[in-house]
């Protein structure tokens, strides 16, 4: 699984990727994490707002940061 964080390093876009992590690592999912912060990369995707979460190249969320509940439901 390949979970990507578009952001360029604000503290919600740290948040967002932290919390990510925690509910991939309650789920025992094995994942490999990419922090996208260069604005050509972010642009590619269909959102107007950061932080966004992309999960195998689907976007989940963006402009908020999920609740847990919500992240292990689309990562699962």
């Amino acid at each position: 699984m390949l979970i990507k964080i578009l952001g360029t390093g604000c503290a919600k876009c740290n948040r967002l990727e932290q919390l990510t992590r925690e509910a991939a690592a309650e789920l025992g999912i094995a994942a490999d994490f990419e922090h996208v912060t260069q604005m050509e990369q972010i642009m590619a995707y269909p959102i107007m707002t950061t932080p966004a979460l992309v999960v195998d190249e689907q976007v989940k969320c963006s402009g908020r940061i999920p609740s847990k509940d919500e992240l292990r439901s689309w990562l699962s």
